[in-house]
């Protein structure tokens, strides 16, 4: 059975960090994300199916910014039934303060999340680089 003949899902695919092309391999150097210093980093290409995952334009910058507003306006999902917001009182700012600390707490998987549905946007499932011959 070669590498891109196993079904798996895109999501908890995307979610555990898989390469995806195969969805097999982890795609950073790093399992966890700590030391933040390196929660980024990239390995130059998948063990299981040979893709390239390293470029000059991998980032997802705008993805991550699109996430950390998402984000940012989810919060209102929690904050506004037990808070409440209201313009007599200092409420706003307070949801203010509470969003950007958890959007700024959550940046690290954000990053790498964003990094991941970038790579799946770009490298489809089953195209690898590598020829896998069977006898």
């Amino acid at each position: 059975m070669t590498a891109s003949s196993k079904k798996t899902l895109l999501i908890p695919a995307m979610f555990s960090m898989k390469c995806p092309s195969c969805r097999m391999s982890t795609v950073f150097v790093n399992k966890s994300m700590f030391p933040l210093g390196r929660c980024l980093a990239l390995k130059d290409e998948c063990e299981v199916c040979g893709e390239k995952l390293k470029s000059e334009k991998n980032n997802g910058g705008g993805i991550n910014y699109a996430l950390s507003m998402l984000l940012f306006f989810l919060n209102l999902l929690w904050y506004w039934p037990i808070f409440g917001l209201s313009y007599k009182d200092n409420s706003v700012f307070w949801y203010l303060g509470v969003s950007t600390t958890v959007v700024v707490l959550a940046q690290p998987y954000l990053m790498r999340l964003s990094r991941m549905i970038y790579l799946y946007l770009y490298v489809g499932f089953g195209h690898s680089r590598r020829v896998i011959v069977e006898d």
